[in-house]
């Protein structure tokens, strides 16, 4: 699409916003209705369009991504109204007769830019929200996932006038152009490398921000761990979407105490979960192309490989793979994995490897596997991520009761339900000052009475 396209085309979502036609709430509804209906419709072709882009299954499809956006429209459609409301504040004393309150605002026209590996998900769900809080929105899903970003311009065409919401479809020179129009607000769901990129063209218009990065998410089992449930668990988050997930655990560090025991339930839950040959299991799915199917096999020691450790390039498929005697000097430590690696380092000083952590860019995610109540509560609050899980991984984002964002280099801001709406909206403080009485108090000429009411009142 052509820069002058995009200019055009963010200009009247502008003059819509500016209309006030987003204000009102029965028209907000209205588009998640609209929205809700689509997707109940199109169901089957949403699934068919994930399993052209990675390969999904329709339960992993629907569990992971129509699932979890049916839940925030529903959870949207209760809360819009309320959500919008003016909350009223206390006045100080001072400023009496007189009342204030907090009025959210739509932040105007906005831009959404989504990832490959969760297409339909980490699309549609800012999309809800920005919605629910008034907003335009021009939508811009990744070229790497083609079938769902052909199908999610469909739908919105379908629901929508452009003005009210619109995508962009194509690769680095649409991302460039929209990236120098003056929105609003952007929010940016992607790599950790192309978020810089992204805040850079933000800064120039100072345009506020939310990024949704990634990197190297730790998931500790220690000896007090519950090991076969722990397994069961760390496999499924570990390995599902075929490892190309944001809050996947990235590495696990494990007891030395509790290594071997932890190794062999990993094994044995990759063959339960996955069969005996998981390229043969039509529930696997894909890398998502060659370049990153290539470089996750480059990653792979297989002096170091416990089992898996091979692909099939033809098909993009690479083996549920588990790696032992992994060092942080290693290829695979250097990088966020991204993929169905799973290395496993030992450990004896949980100390030291909570300080190894701290020196480390804070992660997207965090993991704690143990069976000490108070151990855990300590470690989950000095830790510094974006969020995470107490004995289970990945979990903690299918919720819109709280809100899902990153820390430092993993991001910044949050979104899902009542956050989500918070950061699609500007909160306007105001004063609503009475005409009926206006105290002197504040005018010159100053006197000795005025200044000991000021300092009786502002203390």
């Amino acid at each position: 699409m052509k820069p002058e396209i995009i200019a055009a085309m963010v200009e009247k979502q502008r003059a819509f916003f500016l209309s006030g036609a987003t204000q009102d709430i029965a028209v907000r509804l209205g588009a998640l209705s609209l929205l809700q209906d689509w997707i109940n419709a199109n169901e089957d072709r949403i699934e068919e369009a994930l399993a052209a882009d990675l390969g999904k299954s329709p339960f992993e499809s629907y569990m992971c991504e129509i699932g979890l956006a049916k839940s925030e429209l529903s959870y949207m459609l209760r809360h819009t109204a309320s959500f919008a409301r003016p909350r009223r504040v206390p006045t100080p004393l001072a400023q009496f007769p007189a009342h204030s309150y907090v009025q959210p605002s739509p932040q105007g026209t906005v831009l959404v830019m989504s990832p490959w590996n969760y297409p339909f998900l980490l699309t549609v769900d800012p999309l809800i929200d920005a919605l629910a809080a008034g907003n335009t929105v021009v939508l811009k899903p990744s070229d790497y996932s083609p079938a769902t970003s052909a199908l999610i311009q469909e739908m919105v065409a379908d629901c929508f006038p452009p003005e009210y919401v619109a995508v962009v479809t194509g690769g680095r020179a649409e991302n460039t152009s929209l990236l120098d129009q003056p929105f609003d607000y952007v929010f940016f769901t992607g790599s950790t490398t192309v978020g810089k990129v992204v805040l850079r063209h933000c800064a120039e218009r100072l345009t506020p921000a939310t990024l949704e990065l990634g990197g190297k998410s730790p998931c500790i089992v220690d000896e007090t761990a519950a090991i076969p449930l722990a397994a069961r668990r760390i496999v499924f988050g570990k390995f599902l979407n075929c490892g190309q997930t944001c809050v996947a655990p990235d590495y696990i560090l494990v007891h030395e105490k509790v290594k071997g025991p932890f190794i062999a339930a990993v094994v044995r839950e990759v063959n339960r979960q996955f069969g005996a040959e998981p390229l043969e299991n039509p529930n696997w799915g894909r890398i998502v192309n060659e370049k990153h199917y290539d470089r996750l096999m480059g990653l792979i020691d297989q002096d170091k490989v416990v089992m898996g450790g091979y692909g099939n390039r033809e098909t993009l498929q690479i083996a549920p793979t588990v790696l032992d005697h992994v060092d942080f000097d290693d290829a695979i430590m250097a990088e966020e994995i991204f993929g169905p690696l799973m290395p496993i380092i030992g450990y004896t000083d949980l100390e030291a490897e909570l300080a190894r952590l701290a020196k480390k860019p804070s992660p997207l995610a965090f993991y704690l596997f143990s069976s000490d109540a108070q151990k855990a509560k300590d470690v989950m609050a000095r830790a510094q991520f974006g969020g995470g899980c107490i004995n289970d991984v990945v979990i903690h984002l299918a919720t819109s009761e709280m809100g899902f964002g990153g820390f430092g280099e993993s991001g910044m801001g949050a979104y899902h339900g009542k956050v989500g709406f918070d950061t699609f909206s500007h909160m306007k403080s105001i004063v609503n000052k009475k005409t009926w009485l206006d105290l002197p108090l504040r005018y010159q000429p100053y006197s000795k009475p005025a200044e000991v009411l000021m300092k009786l009142f502002l203390r």
